[in-house]
């Protein structure tokens, strides 16, 4: 071999910038300085803690979310599943108040039931996906207009409100903070973490990945796909109870309008955060990111006039169209160099 071919296979030394990776960071370092050359507000303390609050929500959900896209999924229901949740959780919780009283134990009850009806409406998204071979968009469509009634049905029409005095106790959840920052903030980081890790430090992450790169070179690799799959719905329907149990003491009430377009954000911020929408590849702290972009976005649309704030959904949507169209872009250009 000569010198020069030595040298060339050598990796090249120095710096090198991973601006795919990096990408998300600087959108939000340049939307940060963008909302505070708007309107110096953006930056008081009160107002960075109000994103962040209000990217917890979402964060959270997204987070699971990014282990049902990775393995080739989606799930459309999560924001109905939410408002499910929520009224399940304020039923329990006012039945209780009515037999025992209000109490710590009250909110305790009330929070370990959320868990169930999350986990299982998850299983069952995964099992009708895997077992049934129903597409996942037809599922969670589905699923989607049932859990949206039925919790319209458990209000007959109207809102669910919880008991003044569960609610007393149960608000500080929400509005509490510890060491200056929101409790919500504090369940999004632990929910981040965890997730980070599963994604890119155990099995499961890497079956994710292997299942939504080719789902057949997956099973003959031996990777129980059905299995996986169905915990990643799982997974998502956990993250939506833990995402609605710091939302209900912010109102105290659930109704049909509880989590409209939740699913439309938390799709955003996985796509945003550089997960791959056909499945293949993960990114935890990209969809971290992304959540905190759609945040800032909405909050920047509140304090200026430049776009109407009713007209969020629609920006959204156009982001995440933007968002696919230059993955596959970013894909046409790997598979040209490959050649």
């Amino acid at each position: 071999m000569s010198v020069s071919t030595h040298e060339a296979a050598k990796p090249a030394k120095g710096l090198r910038i991973d601006f795919k990776t990096l990408g998300p960071l600087l959108a939000l370092v340049l939307l940060v300085v963008l909302g505070y050359s708007l309107n110096p507000a953006f930056l008081n303390e009160g107002n960075v803690t109000n994103i962040l609050t209000r990217s917890a929500f979402i964060g959270i959900i997204a987070v699971g979310a990014t282990f049902v896209i990775t393995a080739g999924g989606i799930d459309l229901s999560v924001g109905s599943m939410a408002a499910f949740i929520a009224g399940v959780m304020i039923i329990v919780m006012n039945w209780t108040v009515g037999s025992m009283g209000a109490s710590i134990w009250t909110v305790l009850i009330g929070v370990g039931c959320s868990l169930i009806p999350g986990v299982g409406a998850g299983f069952i998204n995964g099992f009708l996906t895997t077992k049934a071979k129903i597409e996942a968009f037809i599922v969670t469509l589905g699923t989607m207009g049932i859990y949206r009634s039925l919790v319209t049905y458990f209000a007959d029409g109207g809102t669910l409100s919880l008991a003044s005095g569960a609610h007393d106790i149960y608000r500080p959840v929400y509005y509490d903070s510890f060491l200056r920052i929101p409790i919500p903030v504090w369940v999004f980081i632990f929910v981040a973490i965890i997730g980070w890790v599963l994604m890119n430090r155990t099995a499961f992450g890497r079956y994710c990945m292997a299942i939504g790169s080719n789902e057949h070179v997956a099973r003959y690799s031996a990777i129980k796909v059905d299995r996986v799959r169905t915990a990643t719905f799982v997974l998502q329907g956990l993250c939506v109870s833990l995402a609605t149990i710091i939302y209900v003491p912010r109102s105290g009430s659930a109704s049909a309008a509880t989590g409209v377009l939740w699913e439309l954000e938390a799709i955003a911020a996985v796509i945003i955060g550089g997960t791959m929408l056909k499945g293949g590849f993960g990114r935890v702290g990209g969809t971290v990111i992304g959540a905190l972009i759609l945040t800032a976005i909405g909050n920047i649309l509140n304090l200026t006039e430049i776009i109407s704030n009713y007209l969020n959904g629609a920006v959204q949507g156009v982001i995440i169209v933007a968002a696919v169209y230059l993955q596959r872009g970013s894909l046409r250009t790997r598979r040209k160099k490959a050649e």
